[in-house]
């Protein structure tokens, strides 16, 4: 009998225990990652790595989750492989793991984000609000998402010779130039495995926020917090 009374006795503080985290995912504080509702509007021009970091963070922040410090998931290129402009997307999102506004587990480390073990897709990869962001065959489709990254999270070699892929590290919203993008559903065109990649699909045709509308896209990125 008194082991049932403490059960009893501990069940309201459980309930409260569980309505408060759904309160917390709800609001967003418990998220650490998510795809944004917006991009910056100026094509591939972020204000660079600084400029795409505020945006996540800027965003985070409406939706309840500032707290943190965001950043975008994006690669920059350099002269050579070992110029100090070059940066890994892989390398400035933190450790994980990442959780959407939803309160799933998108990724538990960095290995599991570029290795096959995410829980990735258009019903995963969320905006900070939680609502799913149009794919493939919805108007306007929005799936391309900007990364500048190769499939392993790394920068692409230098441009030139390679090209750009990073719309001049995020400085460029003119025709000229390109950045590599993902597909937050996974959707591409049939038999295509490359076109299915979440951060290494296609690459843009142009830096403009036409340009980057004419492939499916519309200046999106990847966030993650990274502490």
């Amino acid at each position: 009998m008194d082991g049932q009374k403490v059960v009893r006795r501990a069940g309201p503080a459980v309930v409260l225990a569980g309505l408060m985290a759904m309160s917390l995912s709800a609001s967003g504080g418990g998220m650490s990652f998510f795809v944004t509702s917006a991009g910056p509007g100026n094509g591939g021009d972020l204000g660079g790595l600084a400029g795409a970091d505020a945006h996540c963070q800027s965003l985070a922040e409406a939706a309840g989750a500032g707290g943190r410090t965001w950043r975008a998931y994006l690669s920059t290129q350099g002269k050579t492989l070992t110029d100090t402009e070059v940066v890994h997307a892989r390398d400035r999102i933190g450790k994980g793991p990442w959780v959407n506004a939803k309160g799933e587990v998108v990724a538990r480390d960095v290995a599991a984000l570029h290795s096959g073990g995410a829980m990735l897709g258009k019903d995963h990869l969320l905006d900070e609000r939680g609502n799913p962001v149009n794919g493939r065959g919805e108007k306007p489709n929005r799936h391309d998402i900007l990364t500048g990254s190769r499939p392993d999270g790394t920068a692409f070699p230098p441009s030139p010779p390679f090209g750009d892929t990073t719309c001049g590290n995020w400085t460029k919203s003119s025709d000229d130039g390109s950045a590599m993008i993902g597909h937050h559903d996974l959707a591409g065109p049939t038999g295509d495995a490359w076109a299915t990649s979440w951060n290494s699909a296609h690459p843009t045709r142009g830096c403009s926020q036409q340009a980057l509308r004419s492939t499916g896209g519309d200046g999106l990125l990847y966030c993650f917090a990274a502490d």
